[in-house]
């Protein structure tokens, strides 16, 4: 028998890697260094733990989330034969109960003949072949030989993240294109007369925050990357000399507007813009609220909110090479928020990718390319061409998958047809790798 591979983190992406692997009569040694060591974040030993919120987003196929709910599921996924088997009511999400999901997560792994749970820290690299899901808390000394390998630019540790709008949902009617004293469009301008900035900058001042973890407490923000509800609360008229600064941007008739806010192309077909230093920890509901004050962005598609908080992700376009792979170590997958994914569900995702590209290479055949169609490999899209100067961690949203042939007004139709579309992608996908299906 083969020597196991090696998985070092027990969340969701090395249980998921974990579970493909060894459903599939793979050997696994998968270490997880609760309880010995412990994070800020985490209260249990139990693999598989969610720690910020027991939703792993909605659940309709009418949702990107939903969507690749239905990869991962066809698929074989653990994490969500679990969810399901534990969920709550959570109206269109799939909720869970925290413990007894994580319990079966960690009963299932620990029971199966080929997965071996070590509980111990790991703080080398391992020599592959092997999966590093360490996770966004990865421990300062494994954290360092990442960032060893990668390079000392490449990795990053705190999030300040603004929220990215879809650009067909931006009103045209009250924006405008143009770059700061007519140097090209490349920016699309939101402008605010001097009332609707007050109640704008208002807002902000008394807007609710995202509750910060304890070890995130006692960090300052860099003065460069403010929170833009602190800018508001520093003076007046803060934004109008910061990230609303107005100067150089007059609109179509040639005035000047009170205020605006810049919308910069995010991705490389121009389907995604985020809102120029409006990185912010006000919770998501307040960011739906406080920014739809903004008149162009008033029915706008948040497709991510912004976060900012204590996170560990590499720059993946210059980092990976499109399978997971740092550069220069060909036996070597990350898989996780590590890899520049944001959320549960995309994890999860990259946990089920990592464990089929190295399944590809033990079998000797060529790694596998999910389809772009695809949710699954939309994600792997973003993270292999994002703009390496402007990279941050991604959900999955409709902006990173390739355009549909016709325009559908309706969202929930647009978004039915890219499901559609992906089920026949990922079907031909594995017509042609028969090993990728899996059974939960």
């Amino acid at each position: 028998m083969a020597d196991p591979i090696t998985l070092v983190g027990g969340g969701l992406a090395g249980s998921e890697a974990a579970w493909q692997l060894a459903s599939r009569g793979v050997a696994v040694r998968l270490f997880e260094m609760r309880p010995r060591a412990t994070t800020p974040a985490h209260t249990t030993d139990l693999l598989g733990e969610l720690v910020c919120s027991n939703s792993l987003g909605a659940d309709q196929t009418t949702s990107p989330a939903g969507i690749l709910k239905g990869e991962l599921e066809t698929l074989g996924s653990l994490i969500l034969a679990c969810a399901r088997r534990h969920r709550v009511p959570a109206g269109r999400a799939l909720a869970v109960d925290r413990e007894r999901f994580a319990r079966e997560v960690t009963r299932t792994l620990e029971e199966h003949p080929l997965v071996e749970v070590v509980r111990e820290e790991v703080t080398a690299l391992p020599e592959g072949p092997a999966i590093l899901a360490s996770g966004p808390l990865t421990s300062p000394s494994l954290a360092e030989a990442l960032r060893n390998l990668v390079g000392e630019d490449f990795l990053a540790f705190h999030d300040a993240v603004a929220p990215i709008v879809t650009l067909e949902s931006v009103d045209p009617e009250r924006s405008y294109r143009g770059s700061r004293y007519g140097q090209g469009e490349d920016y699309v301008n939101c402008p605010l007369d001097e009332p609707t900035y007050r109640a704008f900058r208002q807002a902000l001042v008394e807007a609710v925050q995202a509750p910060r973890h304890d070890f995130e407490v006692k960090q300052r923000f860099f003065e460069g990357c403010l929170p833009i509800e602190e800018i508001a609360r520093r003076g007046e008229d803060t934004l109008r000399f910061g990230p609303m600064r107005p100067v150089g941007l007059p609109d179509p008739s040639g005035r000047e507007p009170f205020a605006v806010v810049q919308l910069r192309q995010d991705n490389e077909e121009g389907t995604l813009y985020n809102l120029v230093g409006f990185q912010t920890n006000l919770l998501w509901g307040e960011q739906d609220r406080i920014f739809r004050l903004i008149p162009a962005l008033e029915r706008a598609e948040f497709v991510r909110k912004g976060v900012m908080h204590r996170n560990l992700f590499v720059c993946a376009p210059r980092v990976l090479d499109g399978f997971l792979r740092p550069r220069g170590r060909e036996d070597l997958f990350l898989a996780g928020q590590v890899t520049g994914v944001e959320g549960y569900l995309e994890s999860t995702a990259m946990g089920a990718a990592a464990a089929l590209f190295l399944l590809a290479r033990l079998r000797g055949e060529e790694l596998p390319v999910f389809p772009r169609e695809t949710a699954l490999g939309s994600l792997l899209h973003y993270l292999k061409d994002a703009r390496p100067e402007t990279f941050q961690p991604m959900n999955v949203n409709l902006g990173i998958f390739p355009k549909l042939e016709r325009k559908i007004k309706s969202r929930t139709e647009r978004c039915e047809a890219y499901g559609v579309r992906s089920a026949e992608a990922l079907a031909g996908f594995l017509a042609d790798h028969p090993w990728c299906r899996g059974s939960s």
